[in-house]
């Protein structure tokens, strides 16, 4: 069984996705602190040809706050009115759209769910069946060091692989892993470009842009372009 853990981010880049697909069982770490500044509130899409940062603001949020104590702001007008005004020529924007209205016009303000449910509402439009879970819900131990709740987490579900994302190579040991039979895997996303209109690929956007460009079998080609290692 392959475990990933990852905080849960609004509408994520494409390699968070390639992360949740390749695993068996995706937790959203929301028992950690809130990163101010990060991208758990907030993403880039393309406007005017370049990247443009949307928000969605975070009531009480500070970087003392644990994630799953955090509430989003319930008015989030401004980011529907920027995504129709940037994408509403891209091709794939009637099927699209819905899917996020849901998400933001939805009543749920919590922080943590609203961000898995950006998350699994793009793999119920894929097609894809996603097992995942908040750790604020799991039954593990949670007063070690990051590395060791991570360790009782693959306990938890008995998962003899754990998979990261490459920049997260320099954080941990292969060797540690391994002394607790677990092997540590780590993903990278490969090079990829689509169209986006007339003019030159802006990489590194959330996954709205991804869908407003792809037709679902590309994005699934494109959820594959990944290596192991």
């Amino acid at each position: 069984m392959i475990l990933a853990v990852m905080q849960p981010y609004l509408f994520p880049y494409l390699g968070y996705y390639q992360l949740t697909k390749h695993c068996d069982k995706f937790v959203f770490y929301d028992d950690v602190n809130f990163i101010k500044g990060g991208y758990i509130n907030r993403n880039n899409i393309l406007a005017n040809n370049k990247k443009q940062l949307f928000t969605i603001p975070v009531e009480k949020a500070s970087s003392n706050s644990k994630i799953k104590d955090l509430h989003f702001v319930t008015n989030r007008k401004k980011i529907i009115k920027t995504i129709e005004q940037n994408y509403s020529k891209a091709p794939l924007f009637s099927e699209v759209m819905p899917i996020l209205d849901n998400v933001f016009n939805s009543q749920e303000t919590h922080v943590a769910r609203l961000c898995m449910a950006s998350v699994t509402s793009v793999f119920d439009y894929l097609g894809i069946e996603l097992d995942c879970c908040l750790s604020s819900e799991l039954d593990y131990n949670k007063h070690v060091n990051a590395a060791e709740k991570l360790y009782s987490m693959c306990d938890f579900f008995g998962a003899g692989t754990y998979c990261n994302m490459e920049n997260g190579r320099a954080l941990y040991s292969k060797n540690e892993f391994k002394r607790r039979n677990i092997d540590l895997q780590f993903l990278a996303m490969e090079e990829f470009s689509y169209p986006q209109g007339t003019h030159d690929f802006v990489s590194h956007l959330s996954i709205i842009d991804v869908l407003m460009w792809n037709s679902k079998k590309d994005i699934l080609r494109l959820l594959d372009r990944y290596r192991i290692s």
